[in-house]
């Protein structure tokens, strides 16, 4: 008697095994199984604006991807740290792809976070409005100081200052412009269907 039999690979999760909540993420018609530069740029972003936000931030990551079932994909924190150095501006940065799968279980757990964090979001983008439009130094607010403080030292501890984009963002001022641009655009993934919206910006101008 003949028996065939499939082998999976025991790290890799089956189709069946994934959790349907990505499933509301679509596939971007891209070449190759991997995400594009900015893609992997701007997830890896997002998830630094979150450690700013809360300490433990990191923990809080691998904390939902427990609870959303996604431990699959993200197993623990090396796996995670080897998907978040796919970042080709970390100092750290490592030659692998980051696969269509992982960057959506990275972009659901943002998404998720970004929800829990919709009121201090919320408050400090209102904050930084009300203190341009006064043209007050953004320092003298403790908590939007402390958001920008920390951003800043998380950026400068992890990039690699010898990259041309990193270089740009050399000054306090356009490393506090980004920061609150990341919490633009964490708000922007609380709104209705922000998830999916957010996940098709990934892909603008790679989508073929």
């Amino acid at each position: 008697m003949n028996v065939s039999a499939s082998v999976t690979p025991l790290n890799s999760p089956t189709p069946q095994s994934l959790p349907m909540i990505l499933d509301s993420l679509p596939e971007p018609a891209i070449e190759g199984q991997g995400c594009p530069r900015r893609a992997r740029l701007q997830i890896d972003l997002i998830l630094l604006a979150i450690e700013a936000l809360e300490l433990g931030g990191s923990e809080a990551i691998l904390s939902f991807a427990e609870e959303l079932e996604l431990k699959g994909i993200i197993k623990d924190r090396v796996h995670l740290w080897r998907m978040r150095s796919t970042n080709p501006i970390r100092r750290a940065h490592i030659r692998r792809p980051l696969s269509i799968m992982e960057a959506k279980a990275l972009v659901v757990i943002a998404c998720y976070i970004a929800r829990r964090l919709t009121v201090v979001i919320r408050q400090l983008l209102m904050i930084y409005q009300q203190m341009v439009e006064k043209q007050i130094p953004l320092e003298q607010n403790l908590r939007l100081s402390n958001y920008l403080e920390r951003f800043r030292t998380h950026f400068r501890s992890r990039m690699n200052a010898r990259r041309s984009g990193v270089f740009a963002l050399k000054s306090d001022e356009n490393l506090d412009e980004l920061a609150i641009s990341l919490l633009g655009q964490l708000l922007f993934c609380t709104g209705t269907a922000g998830m999916q919206r957010f996940w098709i910006s990934l892909f603008d101008g790679e989508v073929e």
